[in-house]
């Protein structure tokens, strides 16, 4: 059921003093960017770590972080567990990098031990012991359902050196064409249950998948999520500079991986926003 909502979508950029390292809060920017291109009210909400963390905001995103802040994080949003409320209520989620360990059941503190997560999706993290994943990734969504159909390959990149094994809870969300993902030897990556979206890939990754985001927004104005398109349709932006981006990036990706990270490091650019009119 869509949540209640009186006025502004409420955009919640979470940690972004501990889970801001790869510049992930930008996806809270093309959240409320696209709602108000579109003329529907919405405002970011950034909640630095000491603040308390409202369980009534709309969507929430967690970005990635170093592996002591990454723990303080999760510490500080298992006190009263707000975003575990706030998802029971019907918020969306988005989880990336660190912020996808720390939504999942376990993840591996800096010395290796587990520490314990929100629960949010059933998925556990631990330290790997192969090269560490850096570089361009292209992924084919599977875990939307229905929802995959309008969803093309997804593009990011990733920097990371742990595992993430998925439980029978979960869903991935997408099957790596180009680069590492989850790491567990499966082909996947991220997650998905519900509302609740955790992936690997940088960008932000929504600026650089503008129709993952318009997904999400679906479910903020009334989808019920986890594979139900559901929820009003949303007018059409004029998104052909990021659709530029996208071909430059899908091209270059494959040539990218085989050279290795030290010129895939070269891509690890986000989009700059520039605002579409509406089609």
């Amino acid at each position: 059921m869509p949540r209640p909502r009186e006025s502004a979508v409420r955009v919640a950029v979470v940690h972004p003093d501990l889970l801001g390292t790869y510049g992930d809060g930008g996806n809270g920017v093309v959240l409320a960017e696209r709602l108000r291109w579109r003329g529907v009210p919405a405002e970011v909400v950034e909640i630095r770590s000491g603040e308390p963390v409202p369980a009534t905001c709309d969507v929430y995103c967690l970005g990635g972080g170093e592996d002591g802040p990454e723990a303080r994080s999760a510490l500080e949003l298992l006190d009263g567990r707000p975003l575990n409320r706030a998802v029971e209520d019907g918020a969306v989620v988005l989880a990336v990098c660190a912020g996808f360990q720390v939504v999942g059941q376990e993840f591996a503190g800096a010395d290796g031990r587990p520490l314990p997560g929100l629960g949010l999706l059933d998925v556990r993290t631990r330290k790997g012991s192969g090269p560490r994943a850096v570089g361009e990734v292209v992924a084919d969504p599977v875990g939307l359902a229905r929802s995959d159909r309008s969803i093309p390959p997804l593009t990011g990149y990733e920097n990371h050196g742990a595992v993430t094994e998925l439980g029978p809870g979960v869903r991935p969300l997408a099957r790596v064409r180009v680069g590492v993902g989850n790491g567990g030897g499966d082909g996947s990556e991220g997650a998905v249950s519900g509302r609740v979206v955790g992936t690997y890939l940088h960008g932000p990754v929504l600026a650089r998948n503008p129709a993952l985001a318009d997904l999400l927004l679906g479910w903020v104005l009334g989808g019920a999520g986890d594979g139900d398109q559901g929820g009003p349709a949303l007018a059409p932006l004029d998104d052909a500079e990021v659709d530029e981006l996208r071909r430059e990036r899908l091209a270059q990706a494959p040539a990218l991986a085989a050279r290795g990270p030290g010129l895939r490091g070269r891509l690890r650019q986000g989009v700059a926003g520039l605002r579409p009119p509406l089609r």
